[in-house]
């Protein structure tokens, strides 16, 4: 009988997980079509929902751009040298470029950029908002476009704009670590980088910044319509950011 009960129980338990689970990303997907559908409504850019969004959009973008750009700028020019020393030694400098694009403009920024908008701007602002509400789902249109649609919209542009500056900034300090501040390599080293941004590379390259600036901008926002924990928050936005990383990946070398 003991065994029987601990069993039903253990069961019972998985069977409660796996509903909140389901519950949890079919929370999610409504939120997402909600702000996909708002973000489509003229309604969402009129003059009365227009000032919050600008707001919102220099809060969010503005601070972290000039923090992660000097962040990303320090970490890209010991990175470089790491990966230009280290070819050197083993003879494989003439492939240093292009290790240099591959890691850190393709993989490392992207994925930092996203994670340092979901640290700064969109956990603790979900969290903010969550502790405002006290049931879930009980949101107006008024609220969602005055509280939520904003910030969505500006932690997703965050992520773009950050990730598009650390790519051009990077770029531009590979060159200036590998040849100096001379224009005559320019035409070398836009051949190397062209070879490695072929059209399907690029083409994940922007699909996954955008995938990860939707993770960073919904998933604590659709949690905050419920009192939510900031560390299941958190897990959540950077396992499905781990998901993005792994596929393209996969897209890229396999």
């Amino acid at each position: 009988m003991n065994t029987q009960a601990s069993t039903l129980g253990i069961l019972q338990r998985l069977h409660q997980g796996a509903v909140a689970w389901l519950h949890g990303w079919w929370r999610l997907l409504h939120f997402a079509v909600l702000m996909f559908s708002m973000a489509l409504t003229p309604a969402s850019y009129g003059r009365a929902n227009r000032p919050v969004l600008a707001r919102h959009l220099v809060a969010d973008t503005v601070p972290n751009l000039a923090w992660y750009g000097v962040l990303s700028a320090l970490v890209s020019l010991v990175l470089i040298r790491i990966v230009v020393v280290t070819s050197q030694s083993y003879g494989l400098s003439r492939f240093a470029l292009e290790m240099v694009v591959r890691v850190l403009v393709l993989e490392l920024i992207p994925l930092t950029a996203a994670a340092f908008v979901a640290l700064r701007t969109t956990l603790p602002a979900g969290l903010e908002l969550a502790q405002r509400r006290h049931a879930a789902g009980t949101a107006s249109g008024s609220e969602l476009h005055r509280e939520f649609f904003p910030r969505v919209v500006a932690s997703i542009f965050a992520v773009w704009m950050l990730a598009a500056a650390s790519c051009v900034l990077t770029l531009i300090l590979a060159y200036l670590s590998l040849y100096g501040f001379t224009p005559w390599a320019l035409a070398g080293y836009t051949r190397v980088v062209g070879q490695v941004f072929n059209p399907a590379v690029t083409l994940i390259l922007v699909l996954k910044i955008v995938f990860f600036s939707f993770a960073v901008g919904l998933i604590p926002m659709a949690t905050s319509t419920r009192i939510s924990h900031g560390l299941s928050d958190m897990v959540r936005v950077f396992g499905v950011m781990l998901l993005i990383e792994v596929a393209s990946l996969m897209g890229n070398y396999y």
